[in-house]
This record gives structure tokens, C-alpha cells and sequence, in this order.
């Protein structure tokens, strides 16, 4: 059995943010979510970790609202041993307990059970690194001897020789609970932070005739930590190409996964492809051969198969159905819904609208709150009026019919089937089947006409 305790009181002063250092993002997620996900890989359904806050304890609390957590507060930031002390409450004497950190967010849950996997009663384990260039870490010290860890010794409290030690501490390691309790009163300041430190008891352990376990990840950037935005940058940088590798390997064609990011879940089928600066967001699906061009927007929608949204085009909260057309720079505000073949062109907003099959909206458009049938050409130009200043309404529009450019349709407004509107029209009344409408000032040319002259 496992119990997990995630230490995230930091309050991250060199990021300098007023938001806690452990709500900063990775793809938009919390690093300390990222930390509670893969802790949650280990545990399962029916266990929880323990969560230690300290700095901004009311906003991560309110983060994992909805979410199974123990929490425990270290009101005074006196080192990582004194904010393990907090959790201990939480923890059975005949688990394991593995302390993660909350500031670590791509820590692979497999690196995690192989740690896990190294500890038991008699053994604690150190998850360890090896580093070019080790300055700021805790250096492990090893037996001369048989190579045995020893000892974690901190870099301002490291002398000469063993600040040329390489194979640093991570902070991660799993500890038999039992022992953990029984260290932790046992902890001393006496150093050069006046702070508790937890890495202190693995020379207790040895004092105690403990093994001292050790594994290391398959990657470095698993064990980084964040301490400022550099960092967070570089981590992100590092999560995102993660992810288009494994994409790629599932046959998603990036153009250049080092200019894709997706912060949210993604699911696609064979033959899709996304050109270079695309962003996914929250859950996005897209079907076969879809492509999305250049320095685009997809959040929380769905493009069906064979569509094509191109460049600078933003769809959120939409269903595109298959073979449709977006953009360039068209925007799909959320409750948008496009049929087969349908079309919305360049600096066009479509909002709560149906746009029904093979219907046309090429360009400079508004359309909102709109139920569109099928077959119907929305000239340049035309807005939907839903709004009065306070209330919403409907426009519906019927099948087959025509909109000519500059139009206005002051909604609650509906244009029967075969309807067409003359240019420059601003539409109040309901329309019959096979009307022409034309609601416009009478022209009149003035001859004669002197324009005005600069003064």
C-alpha cells in the first residue's frame, strides 16, 4: 500500500507572481495538477494524496475543490523535513510513503513506480540524477567502499570535494512510513538555512542499518523544477514536444512539432494535419484528413471529417461537420454548428448559429443567433441584429435562400424558403416563400453638387 504527500507551500518568490508557485502553468494546467495526476496514476480511484500548502493555501485548496485531496498546512516555511512533519497525520504506519514535489510537474508516474517498486521496510529509496553541471543541488554521497549511498548533503553545507559530486538529489523518494515517523522529531536546524531538512534521514536510515534504494528517470526533465519563469518556459517547451512526438507516432502529420502546443485532450484520425503555431485547447476531436492551417485556435470542439480550417482562424466551443470550409481569419464562437459543405469565410464571427448544409457565409460577416437552412448565400457584409442592449433574438433563416451584401436583419426576423434580400437592405418583417425583399431609402442624384472646399 502507497500513501503519497505532494509538497506545495512554496511561495515562489522568484517568479514573481502573486499567484503561489505551484498553480503556475504547464499547457495551461497547474504544475501542481500535473504533480497530483501522476499521483493519482499510482494511487487509483479510492485513495487520495496529501497535499502540504503554505503560501496562497485558499487558492490551491479552491483549484482542487472538485478533487480528492488531504490537505495539510505548514504555516511557517521552515524546510521540507518540517512540511513533511504536517502530513503525517494522514499516513499509515505500514505503507510506503512517497513525498513528491508540487514545483516538479513532469514526473512520469512509470519513474514514480520503479521507485516505489525499490522500497519496503528495510529499504528507503532516493530517486537521483546525474548532472554536467550539479551547482545548487544536494550532492549524494556514496561509500568509498561499496559505492552505498550515505548521505545527502546540501551545496551550502558541502565542502569542496563533495560539491564535485555529480549525481545530485531530486527531493523524490519513497520512504517506509513506519521510519518516517520515527525521524521526523529527530530532525535539527543546525545547518546553514536553519531549516529542517528531510534529505537528513537517509543518514539516519543508515544509521539505523536501512539499504539506501536509488533509480533514476529515463529523462533529466522529469526531476526539473521550476523556480522562475525561464524554467517554467523551458518545462513547457519540453511538455509540448512531448506530446507532439507521441502524436506523431500515432500518425498525426505536425509540419513542425516545435511550433504546436496542446493544452487539453486531443483525439484525431488518420491523414490529419496541422501546419506550424496551431494551439489545442481544452477537448478537441478531429476526424479524418481534416487540416488546420497556420496560427490557428481549436478549443473544445469538434471538426468533422475532410474539412479544411485555414490560417489565423479561431473555433471554440463549435461542431464543424465533414467537408466544410473556415476561414481565413474566420472566428466560431461557442454554440456554432456547420453542416456538410458549409462555408464561413474570411473576418467572419459566427455565434450560437446553425449554418445549414452547403450554406455560404464568405466574408465579412456577422452571424448570431441564427438557425440557417440549407443552400443559402449570405452576401459581404450582412450582420444578424440580435441584440437590444439587453435581450437576445432569433433570426431564422429558410433554405435556398439569397442575402445580398450590406444587409441588416434586425432579429426577431424570419426570411421564408427561396427568400432574396436586395443589397443594402435592413430587414424587420417576416418574409413568404419566393419573396424579393428590398428595404432601403429611394436613391436621388443631386445635380449640381458642390463639394466642399478645404478652408
Amino acid at each position: 500500500m502507497l500513501d503519497i504527500v505532494i509538497l506545495a507551500a512554496g511561495k515562489g518568490t522568484r517568479m514573481r507572481s502573486a499567484k503561489p508557485k505551484v498553480l503556475q502553468t504547464i499547457s495551461g494546467l497547474p504544475m501542481v495538477a500535473h504533480v497530483h495526476n501522476a499521483a493519482c496514476a499510482l494511487l487509483g480511484e479510492k485513495q487520495a494524496p496529501v497535499i502540504v500548502v503554505g503560501h496562497g493555501a485558499n487558492e490551491v485548496q479552491d483549484y482542487f475543490a472538485d478533487k480528492s485531496v488531504h490537505w495539510a498546512e505548514q504555516t511557517e516555511q521552515l524546510g521540507t523535513g518540517h512540511a513533511v512533519r504536517q502530513a503525517l497525520p494522514y499516513l499509515t504506519d505500514l505503507q510506503t510513503t512517497l513525498i513528491l514535489y508540487g514545483d516538479v510537474p513532469l514526473i512520469q508516474p512509470e519513474t514514480l513506480k520503479a521507485l516505489v517498486e525499490k522500497c519496503n521496510s528495510a529499504k528507503l529509496a532516493l530517486l537521483t540524477v546525474n548532472l554536467s553541471d550539479p551547482s545548487g543541488y544536494g550532492r549524494i554521497v556514496r561509500d568509498t567502499q561499496d559505492n552505498s549511498i550515505v548521505a545527502i548533503v546540501e551545496e551550502k553545507d558541502a565542502s569542496q570535494a563533495q560539491k564535485q559530486i555529480r549525481e545530485i538529489n531530486t527531493g523524490i523518494m519513497a520512504v517506509p512510513t513506519a521510519k518516517l515517523r520515527e525521524w521526523m522529531p529527530k530532525l535539527s536546524n543546525d545547518n546553514a538555512q536553519q531549516e529542517y531538512y528531510l534529505t537528513d534521514i537517509v543518514a539516519m536510515a543508515r544509521a539505523d542499518g536501512l539499504a539506501i534504494e536509488h533509480c533514476q528517470p529515463q529523462a533529466q526533465w522529469e526531476v526539473d523544477g521550476v523556480n522562475n519563469r525561464h524554467q517554467q518556459a523551458a518545462l513547457e517547451r519540453q511538455f509540448q514536444l512531448n506530446q507532439a512526438n507521441l502524436y506523431m507516432q500515432q500518425g498525426l502529420m505536425l509540419l513542425d512539432p516545435v511550433r504546436f502546443d496542446c493544452r487539453g485532450q486531443l483525439a484525431f484520425g488518420v491523414d490529419v494535419c496541422i501546419d506550424i503555431n496551431v494551439v489545442i485547447e481544452g477537448v478537441v476531436e478531429l476526424g479524418d484528413g481534416v487540416s488546420i492551417g497556420p496560427n490557428c485556435v481549436i478549443k473544445d470542439s469538434v471538426i468533422a471529417a475532410g474539412t479544411r480550417i485555414e490560417a489565423n482562424s479561431m473555433v471554440d466551443g463549435s461542431r464543424v461537420g465533414p467537408h466544410c470550409s473556415v476561414g481565413p481569419y474566420a472566428r466560431l464562437r461557442p454554440g456554432s454548428v456547420l453542416q456538410h459543405s458549409a462555408k464561413v469565410g474570411n473576418f467572419v464571427e459566427v455565434k450560437k448559429s446553425v449554418i445549414g448544409q452547403g450554406s455560404k457565409v464568405n466574408h465579412l460577416s456577422y452571424i448570431g443567433d441564427c438557425d440557417m437552412g440549407s443552400g443559402v448565400n449570405i452576401g459581404a457584409g450582412t450582420i444578424t441584429c440580435n441584440y437590444d442592449g439587453v435581450n437576445k433574438f432569433k433570426t431564422t433563416i429558410g433554405n435556398d435562400c439569397f442575402v445580398g451584401s450590406n444587409t441588416a436583419l434586425v432579429a426577431p426576423v424570419s426570411l421564408a424558403d427561396d427568400t432574396s434580400i436586395g443589397a443594402g437592405s435592413t430587414i424587420t418583417k417576416n418574409t413568404e416563400s419566393n419573396n424579393l425583399a428590398i428595404a432601403r431609402a429611394r436613391q436621388r442624384n443631386i445635380s449640381g453638387w458642390q463639394k466642399p472646399v478645404k478652408k
